[in-house]
């Protein structure tokens, strides 16, 4: 099974929110350089990991709307696809 599959409107908004999380990794790096407090930095660590976690929110539900389609029937879905969302899922929340 293939793993992708976004429309164009979806792959420019994970896109789009990745670039702001590359540039919030890029302020991250120059606030170590410049050697701003501690407390600083980890605001700014905690802002990014949340970030992620909306992309990752984002690319589980679109995969689940694919696995799990309205037009899927029953018949359709089968034991591994459950299974691979389940592992999804349980990825995502560790």
């Amino acid at each position: 099974m293939n793993d992708s599959h976004f429309n164009q409107l979806e792959k420019i908004k994970i896109l789009s929110r990745l670039k702001k999380i590359e540039g919030q990794i890029r302020g991250i790096q120059g606030m170590i350089i410049e050697e701003r407090s501690c407390s600083d930095i980890m605001v700014q660590v905690a802002a990014a990991k949340s970030a992620l976690n909306q992309v990752s929110k984002l690319i589980l539900e679109n995969h689940v709307n694919f696995c799990f389609a309205p037009s899927a029937s029953f018949d359709d879905i089968s034991q591994d696809m459950i299974t691979e969302v389940m592992e999804l899922i349980l990825k995502f929340i560790k």
